[in-house]
């Protein structure tokens, strides 16, 4: 176990972190939950940028690194979902993110078995950005209605929740779009037809 690992697997405890403050009683809760949030977001990239630093890049580390990624931020919207903060309708699209996750998830542990390790793709990235910027306005506005409705007016919440939703829906549609792209790029391992090549 070294720092990148560390920083990788950081982000389950630290999804549970946002549950826990988001359902917390206290007063600036849900400020603390969003910069767990950011928090979480950076170690997507610090674990990268230290593995490459210290040559410590590993197959392992590829693997989980994609899959904290994906059980940090889908974990994160469902917790949204179940607040209320997305709006019920979007259970659908989560579903859609779920499914697709899924999907890549088990191509790359078929991959793994077959000694291939498939890093990810840069669609997959930009996908990841545009759902961290949804989560993050998303959690910026119930922080301002809960922690700040003095300093910062309630339609300014209103506003950036809107936004989150907008880019939680771009998101989608890019989770699909890389998601259809990774399927096809690799589907003959997917299918082993690659096997004895």
């Amino acid at each position: 176990m070294n720092v990148p690992n560390l920083l990788t697997f950081s982000r389950i405890p630290i999804m549970f972190g946002i549950l826990i403050l988001l359902y917390a009683p206290f007063s600036g809760a849900t400020t603390v939950a969003l910069v767990l949030f950011i928090i979480g977001a950076i170690t997507d990239w610090a674990d990268g940028y230290f593995a490459r630093k210290q040559g410590l890049i590993s197959d392992f580390g590829k693997l989980m690194d994609a899959l904290t990624d994906k059980v940090f931020i889908v974990g994160t919207f469902i917790i949204l979902l179940v607040q209320g903060v997305l709006p019920t309708w979007t259970l659908t699209l989560l579903l859609l993110i779920l499914s697709r996750e899924f999907l890549i998830t088990g191509l790359r542990l078929v991959a793994a078995t077959s000694g291939v390790v498939l890093a990810a793709e840069k669609s997959g990235k930009y996908k990841t950005a545009l759902q961290i910027v949804a989560a993050t306005m998303l959690l910026l506005s119930i922080a301002i209605e809960k922690d700040f409705p003095i300093l910062l007016p309630y339609l300014g919440g209103e506003f950036l929740r809107s936004c989150g939703v907008v880019f939680f829906c771009m998101s989608t549609l890019l989770t699909i779009s890389s998601g259809t792209q990774y399927l096809i790029k690799y589907w003959s391992i997917f299918t082993g037809q690659n096997q004895g090549k």
